[in-house]
């Protein structure tokens, strides 16, 4: 069996997996700031996130997974500056900031059903974890890795002396002593342990500290929860690309700097998702929710089956030119899936060789758009077994994650009127009056069916 690889975004290259622990996985993922709808480029990274779950389950390991909730203290800025996300769209939507964060992180677990991802072993939410996260600080402050600002309590990177290695940083092209616009950094670097409430009371969000009334940076509560659950050290964290250079790094100086061990054996990151060749935003376009794309006809799967198109390190275009093609293409996959199904082909039984090819490519840095390749060769091999052959796709499907068992033929009820409608074309069709039959095709589409012409004779089924 082929051994499981993955590229660690902290040495940047591919490295065989070696768990702690036998047998057993802990793995972090950095969660949704639930203050708005989160869009298919956010999502992007979850089905990435799934799928190295899903292979390392189908490598035997237990996986215990953990997904935050950012329900606090992330701001407007990744400088430690402007308004935290949370209370900005409850002043907007006139609401309690528990209301806003309930609400977007309820429809964020249904898109999460939809694209069927698995729901994580722990939901820790920032705001239910302060006691960890003044803890923390308090050990960095314990050990002098802290200073204090007219704004709040701040992490002093110099004191780390990797602080470079996650995102590769250019530390010498960065000016000391850089003023921000609420308070003094020591180096350009540093960032926000505990800010400080300006007004008192005027958050909806805020709690006392040692150090005065105010609330949690945003890096120190992934820190504070990932080592609650998953311990001082453990094996993989995730997140997007856009992690990197901030949000992962400060995640390693201030939770090495606390415990004095490694924090994070394998750093894994998901690319962008892109319209148009820029990442997905509100100035680009395409910032397209699940619910969206399915008012547009689109099933929540079709979008999984496009991401498995593309491989996790680089990014996808998206278009809906794109999202129509993986929708003919996924079409197509169920229905040979279907014609399987139905099948009483008894062949040859491959499964050996079909699952050490699909291995070999799942597990080289979850190569999907090969693995998927290995399936849609199988799905057309005559000499596999139909019954031996769904059997093994619906083992794959414990990776990909498409619903295969649920891939049956629908029974559909046809009204009285389009039978009978699908009768008088049929008599037409007999006496060769095309032009008449064709018409009354065109009568049995616009009730929403369509017909097909076989040698068994007429077949109807639903318009898609």
């Amino acid at each position: 069996m082929s051994k499981l690889k993955l590229y660690n975004t902290l040495t940047r290259k591919k490295e065989t997996f070696e768990p702690i622990v036998q047998g057993k996985v802990g793995m972090y993922s950095c969660g949704p700031t639930v203050y708005w709808y989160q869009h298919i480029g956010n999502l992007r990274t979850y089905i990435f996130s799934d799928l190295l779950r899903r292979v390392l389950e189908f490598n035997g390991f237990k996986v215990k997974h953990v997904i935050n909730v950012t329900d606090v203290g992330h701001l407007t800025s990744d400088s430690d500056e402007g308004e935290d996300k949370v209370e900005e769209a409850a002043k907007r939507e006139k609401k309690k900031a528990k209301e806003i964060t309930k609400f977007y992180f309820h429809i964020f677990k249904e898109d999460l059903k939809k694209l069927n991802i698995e729901l994580p072993w722990k939901w820790p939410k920032a705001s239910e974890h302060i006691k960890e996260q003044i803890g923390l600080v308090k050990k960095l402050e314990k050990k002098g890795f802290t200073y204090r600002t007219r704004d709040g309590i701040y992490f002093d990177s110099s004191r780390f002396k990797n602080y470079w290695k996650m995102a590769k940083l250019d530390l010498k092209g960065l000016k000391a002593g850089k003023r921000v616009e609420v308070g003094d950094k020591k180096h350009k670097t540093d960032f926000a342990l505990w800010k400080f409430s300006l007004e008192d009371g005027k958050r909806q969000q805020e709690w006392k500290s040692p150090w005065g009334v105010g609330f949690p940076g945003w890096h120190i509560e992934c820190s504070a929860m990932s080592m609650k659950y998953l311990g001082k050290h453990f094996d993989i964290h995730t997140g997007g690309e856009d992690h990197i250079p901030v949000h992962h790094t400060n995640e390693i100086a201030q939770s090495e700097s606390a415990t004095g061990k490694r924090f994070v054996n394998y750093w894994l990151h998901g690319a962008f998702l892109l319209s148009k060749g820029e990442k997905i935003s509100k100035s680009s376009g395409g910032l397209y929710t699940i619910s969206e794309i399915e008012k547009m006809g689109y099933d929540a799967v079709v979008f999984r089956y496009l991401c498995l198109l593309t491989h996790y390190r680089k990014p996808l275009n998206f278009s809906l030119d794109n999202l129509d093609a993986a929708k003919n293409s996924f079409q197509n996959f169920r229905r040979k899936v279907i014609e399987i199904r139905n099948e009483k082909h008894k062949g040859n039984d491959l499964t050996e060789s079909y699952t050490n090819l699909f291995l070999i490519e799942i597990n080289d840095d979850l190569n999907l758009p090969r693995a998927l390749r290995v399936v849609l060769k199988m799905l057309d091999d005559f000499d596999f077994s139909s019954g031996k052959k769904i059997k093994l796709l619906e083992k794959f499907d414990e990776v990909l994650g498409l619903k295969i068992k649920e891939m049956k033929e629908e029974k559909i009820i046809i009204p009285k009127e389009v039978l009978e409608l699908a009768e008088e074309r049929e008599s037409l069709r007999r006496q060769k009056l095309w032009a008449k039959a064709d018409l009354f095709r065109e009568r049995i589409r616009e009730k929403g069916f369509s017909i097909e012409d076989t040698n068994d004779g007429y077949k109807i089924s639903n318009l898609d």
